[in-house]
């Protein structure tokens, strides 16, 4: 594997820092993992399938399978915190940048599936609105019913079996924002509210555990690539109960109030825990991007060309203020709510949306080297 080049590792750190301030209060500052975004960065950018396509064709032959014979790499972005239980939608506004890391996985030559809970579906289909047609047919929407049995659609053994394709089909997994089982298999928000009983959560963790089961018993295949035989999973949290955050649950039990009940116990290989989920989610772009370009140095021959070679893969890579913004008032107006005000509001866990782009801007800056 390529090293990078120390101004690239430099960016990345910076970046972190930018994204690590605890600007919402909540003690998230202790569950930074050192030089986990900057890993989490390189398996992003440099993914390859892991199966070939003779093995991709050993896959169920279910129409929403995404296995595909140009052996593109599959990333399967779980999100949803219906952490709002007595409105519907009951989907927060943060999260919603798991629809910016779709587009850059797209923009890295990979599929992308978005997968999250029925109840917060009307959210995703206006977020996707705005994502251009080129990009979008290469980005599935996956919505699920809750377990419980207060869920209007029930569950069945199809969507278990479900979830058990999206696992074989991954080659990375990324968390972003998504509700995380704590210790008694529940979910709860920040406030202790339980979201199982209000029937607003699917297993969709259990992608990870049958990914996890998968890679393990393949990795000696003839048809897997030995290098690449373990899906990874890149988790995005800010408060603790977050999907992945189990890397850090003895510091969430001793630094989050009420972290006993509610830390999600599941542990992802590497975790970005940032003052806002989706300023993680920019700072994960960002890194990878500048990942991505600098191995895209090593293709091109006319030094010359280089530095603007790269800053045009990475400005391609980012989302814009524009977009995000634009992103943002789609999904209030499909009913969207901020988190911590429970307001149909364009905020993000009680922060003015300017503050957000206002992180979104410096990681901008960052990552072109303005």
């Amino acid at each position: 594997m390529t090293s990078l080049p120390p101004a690239i590792i430099t960016s990345i750190t910076k970046i972190d820092d930018l994204i690590t301030t605890d600007a919402g209060g909540r003690g998230m500052k202790n569950l930074v993992v050192p030089g986990d975004l900057h890993a989490s960065a390189e398996i992003l950018a440099r993914l390859k399938p892991r199966l070939t396509s003779s093995s991709s064709s050993l896959s169920s032959s279910k129409d929403d399978s995404v296995s595909s014979s140009n052996n593109k790499p599959c990333v399967i972005i779980l999100t949803g915190f219906p952490c709002c239980t007595t409105h519907t939608p009951p989907m927060e506004t943060d999260g919603l940048a798991s629809v910016a890391i779709a587009r850059a996985v797209v923009k890295m030559g990979y599929d992308a599936v978005l997968v999250t809970e029925e109840c917060n579906g009307p959210v995703f289909v206006a977020a996707v609105e705005g994502v251009e047609k080129e990009e979008y047919s290469s980005i599935r929407l996956a919505f699920y019913p809750s377990s419980s049995s207060k869920s209007k659609s029930k569950w069945t053994k199809d969507n278990d079996d479900d979830l058990k394709q999206l696992a074989y089909d991954a080659d990375l997994i990324i968390a972003c924002e998504r509700a995380g089982p704590a210790a008694d298999g529940n979910c709860y928000t920040m406030r202790g509210i339980n979201m199982n009983e209000k029937g607003l959560i699917a297993p969709l963790h259990d992608i990870v555990t049958h990914a996890r089961s998968s890679s393990s018993s393949s990795s000696s295949a003839t048809n897997v690539n030995d290098s690449n035989d373990k899906v990874k999973f890149i988790a995005i949290g800010d408060g603790g109960n977050e999907l992945g955050m189990g890397k850090v649950i003895e510091k969430i039990h001793e630094h989050i109030p009420d972290g006993e009940k509610i830390g999600a116990v599941m542990a992802a290989d590497h975790l970005i825990a940032a003052s806002v989920s989706n300023w993680g989610a920019y700072a994960l772009i960002a890194a990878a991007a500048l990942v991505f370009a600098a191995d895209n140095r090593d293709d091109v021959d006319d030094d010359d060309d280089d530095d603007d070679d790269n800053k045009n893969i990475v400005e391609d890579i980012l989302p814009t203020e524009e977009m995000e913004t634009r992103l943002l008032h789609r999904c209030v107006a499909a009913g969207c709510r901020d988190g911590v005000s429970g307001k149909m509001e364009a905020t993000v866990d009680g922060m003015p949306l300017e503050r957000s782009m206002e992180c979104l801007r410096e990681i901008r800056k960052v990552a072109l080297g303005e």
